[in-house]
């Protein structure tokens, strides 16, 4: 039997993950949770749960969950919520789609999810609970702090550093070797150096 697994965050996210959860096979999946008000809506089929104030109860149930809330303006909420499941002793696994390509000389943290098409090449290290999304390019060499979302279509070239906290917008390209601080904002579609 698989292990089941709960989603903290229903948004727009939580379904692109779910999506890759159902196509990757190893976790079936519990439940979502989310805002009180929002508790026994559902998700794509999957029932919302509880919402924060019911992790502890939750965990007693549950070993396994992954945070689902997307990251734009701010990583504030999923560093909390990470932060939060991991005290509580959740487990917090890495997720990547079957249709990702992650280089077998590249490590990933845990809690980071890697969507469609994402391809992870080699000596890249990624950090805990980053959004790698559908058809980013990690090039060689690069280093993508904790809590950072990596957007959709987004190019690092070879031996990026980006600090943690950060978002890379959508189709947004960085130059070979640039380095980013940490909590930066590249907005969609920008050269960025």
């Amino acid at each position: 039997m698989k292990p089941q697994i709960i989603l903290i965050g229903g948004g727009g996210h939580c379904k692109s993950l779910i999506d890759v959860i159902e196509m990757e096979g190893s976790f079936e999946i519990a439940g979502i949770v989310d805002q009180k008000k929002f508790v026994g809506q559902n998700v794509l089929g999957y029932e919302i749960i509880g919402c924060d104030d019911d992790l502890e109860d939750l965990f007693q149930k549950y070993k396994y969950a992954i945070v689902s809330v997307g990251q734009i303006k701010s990583p504030d909420l999923r560093i909390k919520l990470f932060n939060h499941l991991n005290a509580i002793g959740f487990e917090t696994p890495t997720i990547v789609s079957p249709r990702a390509y992650v280089s077998k000389h590249a490590s990933v943290d845990k809690g980071t999810v890697i969507l469609h098409d994402a391809l992870v090449n080699a000596e890249v290290r990624i950090g805990k609970n980053c959004i790698i999304n559908s058809k980013a390019l990690i090039e060689h060499d690069c280093r993508i702090g904790d809590h950072c979302h990596i957007s959709t279509g987004a190019v690092l070239n070879g031996g990026t550093n980006i600090g943690e906290g950060t978002f890379f917008g959508s189709n947004a390209v960085s130059k070979e070797y640039s380095v980013f601080a940490e909590r930066m904002f590249i907005k969609a579609g920008s050269i960025a150096k």
